[in-house]
């Protein structure tokens, strides 16, 4: 017995030993994990310039009101992801759409004698299927060269109403007024919208707005004062809104002095201003830009982000280095291209830099900041550019053509970037040391009007 509990005692010990080692190795992997991990955070810290590691949160903690989103991080199945681009919705006024819309001004037939695409028949059709069907268009909109010309009004409106015939129940759409030298009075404004009513099928407009700020004035040139006819045209909207004619009114290209007039006068009518369209993105904030879309949050009037991927060169097809992060409909648009040469040319200066007013390597930082949390998050680059929008408060309108641009569109809805996403993006941006202000005759504060070019400021 007693050489047997001997044994027992020295087994035990043994055991006991053991125990103690596996728990000092244990002790010690901790140890070298927890240094491993602050001294990656020290090397992060210090490549993106001190700014703070991020912390993943859920999108109710990153700041996402407005947006009821189901899916966070690419997380859960195809489902859920259908779910949460569906639910991802804003307000503009009285009318709830989608969180990005779907820019008409690239859109036209394919046929010289009949209102005929296909292709945008298709992506029509998968838009209203997403409950994503939000369209932007202008009465000035048609086929590329007629509206080069000043012709072709209305072309696009009447494309439209073909287009969406079968789901007028599930398409929003907005157009806009034009500002012209021969409309003079608040009743051109209402003829004008009673024409885009009759070109779209509808009996009412979900949001009419004007183009411009009131700036076509031919007799300038020879030395004659034109009284500015904002004032006219801001009673033309309200007539307009009173008559039944549209359900919600905006403006676009007003900075924030003239947004803030235009809202007092129309709220002396008893109109809401609901929305005001600028050109906006990650390369566009300076020039008043940032400006108007803070001055329109603080006054509860939507902003319509025009421009989002500064015509091509936030998707990444300049000068990208990763086909992973640049969507399908893009890469195909590189070899599909209705932008002309100077377009072409102009944009390439932004993407690479000429050394002059554009320094050497452009937009590259940026992009490759871009690329790599497109990366993590297994998005596309298109997909970072268009979340940012959102992320500052705004409604994105991407020009699409085809179907697969539109679904990388709706790629970006459903999730939200982060705080700390957003600050590495902007700081990457403010270092480029220019701003994108369009390519060829497109610009973001001027507009080719026939005699001329004209231009505004959004002060």
């Amino acid at each position: 017995k007693k050489s047997f509990c001997h044994y027992l005692s020295r087994i035990s010990k043994m055991i006991l030993k053991t125990m103690n080692i596996i728990c000092l190795l244990f002790s010690s992997i901790s140890l070298v994990s927890a240094f491993s991990l602050i001294a990656s955070k020290n090397q992060r810290s210090i490549r993106y310039g001190g700014i703070a590691e991020p912390t993943f949160r859920s999108p109710e903690q990153a700041g996402t009101s407005g947006a009821t989103i189901s899916m966070f991080l690419g997380q859960g199945r195809k489902s859920s992801q259908k779910k949460s681009i569906q639910t991802d919705t804003t307000k503009i006024g009285d009318i709830t759409i989608p969180s990005i819309g779907i820019g008409t001004i690239s859109w036209s037939s394919d046929s010289l004698t009949s209102l005929e695409n296909l292709e945008l028949q298709s992506l029509v059709s998968t838009a209203c299927r997403e409950n994503a069907a939000f369209f932007d268009t202008a009465e000035r909109y048609g086929s590329r060269f007629k509206t080069a010309l000043g012709l072709g009004w209305g072309e696009t409106e009447m494309l439209i109403k073909k287009m969406v015939e079968e789901e007028k129940e599930r398409a929003l759409v907005a157009t806009k007024f034009t500002p012209s030298p021969w409309r003079t009075t608040p009743d051109s404004v209402v003829e004008a919208c009673r024409q885009s009513c009759k070109r779209l099928g509808v009996e009412k407009i979900d949001l009419y707005q004007l183009h411009m700020p009131d700036i076509v004035k031919p007799l300038r040139i020879f030395g004659f004062a034109q009284e500015s006819l904002d004032e006219v045209y801001w009673e033309g909207l309200a007539q307009c809104y009173h008559e039944g004619l549209v359900s919600n009114v905006g403006v676009s290209n007003y900075g924030p002095t003239l947004v803030t007039r235009c809202q007092q006068y129309l709220k002396k009518r008893g109109v809401p201003l609901a929305s005001n369209q600028i050109a906006y993105s990650l390369l566009g904030r300076g020039n008043g830009a940032q400006e108007t879309v803070d001055k329109c949050n603080e006054l509860g009037v939507k902003v319509l982000a025009a421009f989002p991927f500064a015509m091509g060169i936030l998707t990444g097809k300049y000068n990208s280095q990763s086909s992973s992060t640049v969507a399908e409909g893009t890469i195909t648009s590189l070899t599909n291209n209705c932008k002309t040469k100077l377009e072409i040319k102009d944009l390439n200066r932004y993407a690479k830099g000429d050394g002059k007013s554009i320094p050497e390597g452009g937009a590259a930082p940026l992009l490759s900041a871009m690329e790599s949390i497109a990366k993590r998050r297994n998005k596309t680059v298109a997909q970072i550019a268009l979340n940012y929008c959102i992320c500052k408060g705004t409604v994105p309108i991407p020009g699409a053509r085809t179907q697969a641009q539109l679904s990388d569109n709706l790629g970006a809805m459903g999730w939200r970037l982060t705080p700390y996403e957003i600050k590495l993006l902007e700081r990457e941006a403010d270092q480029l040391g220019f701003e994108f202000e369009g390519a060829g005759f497109k610009r973001t504060s001027e507009k080719f009007v026939g005699y001329g070019v004209e231009k505004w400021t959004l002060d």
